[in-house]
């Protein structure tokens, strides 16, 4: 049984003037040989833009990319006839890359900044049609359990085209949530504000976990105290606001 911990400080940070970014795993000059990815999940990023930032239009195939907002208003550009938004916090998104599609992310508000997560799931398989599947959810939606926003199974989640699901919740202090995870399956497990104990690990906001060959993950909501974990802050009302990738470790 494997739980790793990646404190915040430990993941590559860059600034680009008009963008802020955590990438987690080796990405565009970013190279690290010991965090290429987990699982079939090849890409988790934190990125923020200033107000009316876009991100110019490039280039990608053969690629699930997955977008959750944390802050902010998204806005999307494809050339595949995908809709725009502007999508509110607590949103996501899935664009299917497949055979190949070029897309931008927006800050839609020209007086906020904007944060949202990316992950790239590899799919299951490759040269899929290009398209946009995206859906808004609340903080009521997450608040007190596991949201799964996103599965293979769609439903009343979106649909990716890979073995991966995103779940995201937020949690007030002392909530406990068990979980059952599927087996040859592992868990990273992000805080995005927040303390959280993650099977016995404590997290403050910006570290990540990697749960592996665990049969399940047992989260609880801790008080935030700068004291003890420095970084970040809590979210809205003290709550811890968690962002987990199941993914394929087989």
């Amino acid at each position: 049984m494997t739980v790793r911990v990646r404190r915040d400080r430990e993941i590559y940070s860059i600034d680009g003037g008009w963008f802020q970014a955590r990438w987690h795993f080796s990405f565009d000059q970013y190279r690290d040989p010991e965090n290429m990815g987990f699982g079939n999940m090849r890409v988790f990023n934190d990125d923020r833009l200033v107000p009316g930032a876009v991100w110019p239009l490039h280039p990608h195939r053969d690629i699930e990319g997955l977008t959750y907002v944390v802050e902010g208003m998204f806005r999307h550009e494809d050339d595949v006839g995908g809709a725009p938004g502007p999508l509110p916090a607590g949103s996501v998104q899935r664009m299917t890359l497949g055979s190949g599609a070029w897309h931008s992310e927006q800050n839609a508000s020209q007086t906020e900044g904007m944060r949202f997560i990316q992950v790239w799931i590899m799919p299951a398989e490759r040269g899929l049609t290009p398209g946009v599947e995206q859906k808004v959810f609340t903080a009521e939606d997450r608040t007190g359990h596991l949201l799964r926003a996103i599965s293979p199974e769609g439903g009343d989640a979106v649909t990716v085209h890979g073995n991966a699901s995103m779940y995201l919740a937020r949690l007030t202090p002392g909530t406990e949530l068990e979980h059952k995870v599927p087996e040859g399956m592992g868990h990273y497990v992000y805080v995005s504000a927040g303390a959280l104990d993650v099977n016995g690990e404590r997290l403050g906001t910006g570290d990540a976990a990697k749960v592996s060959d665990e049969p399940g993950l047992r989260l609880q909501a801790e008080t935030f105290d700068a004291g003890a974990i420095p970084a970040g802050k809590p979210g809205p009302d003290g709550a811890t606001e968690l962002i987990s990738m199941e993914v394929d470790l087989t």
